[in-house]
């Protein structure tokens, strides 16, 4: 069986780590989007305090397929 997929674009953030970034992104878009199959890292940025890293950004390209009409 073949699929088609769709691409979209996130960005996740999180003060914790890129990885939860990155599952906070994901987790949000699974609420609204069905048939979430992969995600690719894009960008790896972050806000620094006082010479710390204080939040993470991750931009992330997440792929789902289409429901066949």
């Amino acid at each position: 069986m073949s699929h088609t997929y769709k691409i979209i674009e996130l960005v996740g953030s999180s003060p914790i780590s890129s990885d939860d970034a990155i599952k906070e992104a994901i987790n949000t878009a699974g609420q609204t989007l069905k048939h979430l199959r992969w995600f690719e890292v894009v960008e790896t940025r972050g806000h620094l305090e006082a010479g710390v890293v204080a939040h993470w950004q991750v931009t992330i390209k997440v792929g789902f397929t289409l429901e066949e009409s």
